[in-house]
């Protein structure tokens, strides 16, 4: 996706081999017109595969699965981080390790909004362990439903949670998989690798 890369080099910051900052357009502010482009993207790679919910992570994943749910006409779940005083009972958790934050969070989502029979597209902003789309995965399988992928918008390459997911036989559609961060220079894969 030609659009996101432009974005990632004009306005991405490499703090690390192993960290680009992009808050200017994906998670901290937003960029509307971008986010409404990789719904577009994310609902074209995944429009035959009969999606009932899209499921994400609070909060940078919000943005991207919206306008995914809006291309797709499908509702938007998003786990939560923070455990919430009306979020009690039917709860599907899992325990997530961020590799940017270097913390462990426990993600709940109703069990009023996923069931059994869903056929989810899960959807995160970056993918780097695997870890999120792990949670994610272990919360579907909770709610006996189903997975048909897992959108991404920016995927670092170097890092094992890409080739871990396909390995697993996951379908994993990146939007702009990144080859390197190494002398805070940001080179991308020629072609996003699928499923």
């Amino acid at each position: 996706m030609d659009l996101l890369k432009e974005k990632i080099i004009a306005e991405g910051k490499v703090l690390s081999d192993t960290v680009l900052k992009v808050d200017a357009f994906l998670n901290h502010q937003v960029d509307p017109v971008l986010m409404q482009e990789i719904g577009k993207e994310f609902a074209n790679r995944f429009r035959d595969h009969k999606i009932t919910k899209i499921l994400t992570l609070e909060s940078s994943g919000i943005a991207p699965a919206t306008m995914a749910g809006l291309e797709l006409g499908v509702p938007v779940i998003f786990a939560r981080k923070r455990q919430s005083l009306t979020l009690t009972d039917n709860l599907y958790t899992a325990e997530v390790y961020s590799f940017t934050k270097q913390t462990t969070s426990k993600v709940s989502v109703s069990g009023d909004f996923i069931k059994e029979g869903d056929n989810l597209l899960i959807i995160d902003d970056f993918l780097a362990n695997g870890q999120a789309a792990l949670g994610l995965l272990d919360i579907a399988e909770q709610a006996k439903a189903a997975v048909a992928g897992i959108g991404i918008v920016i995927e670092k390459g170097f890092q094992e949670g890409g080739q871990a997911l396909r390995d697993k036989g996951i379908k994993v559609e990146s939007l702009a998989i990144i080859d390197s961060l190494e002398n805070k220079q940001v080179d991308f894969k020629e072609e996003a690798r699928q499923q």
